[in-house]
């Protein structure tokens, strides 16, 4: 199948863009690498009238920083990611988890922005920007707003943006030297979303502790804080505390469900308190 007709446009600037978007009354798409948004037109679960290619918008294919944060804008691709260009601020994170995501064909083209979004529940930089403590900037009608990392993600393909808003970067807080993470997946084969993610961060030198799990059976990304402040503390971390935590936010979660998810965060909490 095709995509049905929709008018084409290509913004010199982010100003000319919200324009667009605005013009187009809650019928517009931004178009960023597209490696979801065209299969879905294609397979008609998904619509638009317009589409707004921000493939020229230089200023979102940046990474910058400043006052101690890291800039990533939404365009960045998840290849100049996993390649590091703009340097590595996060002891090797980002581009562990930008070279495990599908294929290097879709990552040269998938966006950091377009996915998160796009908010599928089982991709990576939903769950790897919360664990990090990100925050989204964004740009609409009414001017430039911030939210936490915690606040966009609402649900199933469901994020916080407003009609006419976009979001333009993501901004990121710099991890020590000291800093240990982990970031663990599941999946049936090499390329495939996975089915049980987890990712923790702990840096002393800032206070940052973050476990957070992922994935659809759990309905996207969210903080597990009684297992963060077990790390904060020194505290060893039972798998049955992991199981109580684990069930307080899904208690539908089948055996097989639970032991994926149970796995996957008892490794990654392992492995930054080694």
């Amino acid at each position: 199948m095709k995509a049905p007709a929709f008018t084409f446009l290509r913004p010199a600037s982010l100003d000319e863009a919200l324009a667009a978007l605005a013009a187009g009354e809650g019928e517009a798409r931004i178009l960023a690498g597209g490696q979801s948004l065209l299969p879905m037109l294609n397979l008609r679960m998904a619509a638009a009238e317009t589409l707004i290619d921000i493939g020229g918008l230089t200023e979102l294919g940046e990474i910058a920083e400043a006052d101690g944060r890291v800039r990533i804008g939404a365009r960045v691709t998840h290849a100049a990611l996993e390649d590091g260009v703009g340097g590595d601020r996060w002891n090797g994170m980002l581009v562990f988890v930008a070279r495990d995501i599908a294929y290097r064909a879709v990552r040269n083209r998938g966006t950091i922005g377009g996915s998160l979004c796009h908010a599928d529940p089982a991709a990576d930089w939903p769950v790897a920007m919360m664990a990090l403590g990100a925050t989204m900037q964004i740009a609409g009608p009414d001017g430039r707003r911030e939210l936490d990392s915690e606040a966009f993600s609402l649900d199933v393909f469901s994020c916080a943006l407003e009609e006419g808003e976009m979001l333009t970067a993501v901004s990121l807080p710099r991890l020590s030297p000291a800093a240990r993470w982990s970031y663990r997946k599941m999946r049936k084969k090499a390329g495939a979303f996975g089915e049980a993610i987890a990712a923790v961060v702990h840096d002393p030198e800032s206070g940052l502790v973050r476990v957070v799990a992922g994935s659809s059976p759990l309905g996207g990304p969210a903080r597990h804080a009684d297992l963060e402040a077990s790390i904060a503390a020194g505290a060893p971390v039972e798998d049955a505390a992991i199981r109580r935590s684990l069930a307080a936010r899904e208690p539908d979660l089948d055996r097989y469900e639970m032991q994926i998810h149970a796995t996957c965060l008892r490794r990654a909490i392992t492995e930054v308190m080694r």
